[in-house]
């Protein structure tokens, strides 16, 4: 074979190394860009959880729940004013 035909081939095999090297980074990109939406849309469902449960937070330690909760299950009540004892350090 001449020198030239060894040329041909060294490029054409250069070529396909080359492209399925462009093929590889590719499938590469393309499925770090998949993770990349999976957890963009983990975190969107988290945010929306979390704020949620502050909604529920709030709602379970509101001064009107507590109340309710202190004086129908629990039979507590505020004093009356002479029953309060206010004890001042010395």
């Amino acid at each position: 074979m001449s020198r030239a035909a060894w040329g041909g081939i060294a490029l054409v095999v250069a070529v396909v190394v080359s492209a399925v090297g462009v093929v590889a980074i590719q499938h590469e990109y393309r499925g770090g860009f998949i993770t990349l939406q999976d957890e963009l849309e983990r975190s969107d469902r988290l945010r929306e959880e979390w704020s949620m449960l502050q909604l529920e937070q709030g709602a379970w330690a509101g001064h009107s729940r507590l109340e309710r909760v202190a004086g129908e299950e629990l039979g507590m009540a505020l004093p009356e004013r002479d029953e309060i004892i206010i004890l001042r350090r010395p």
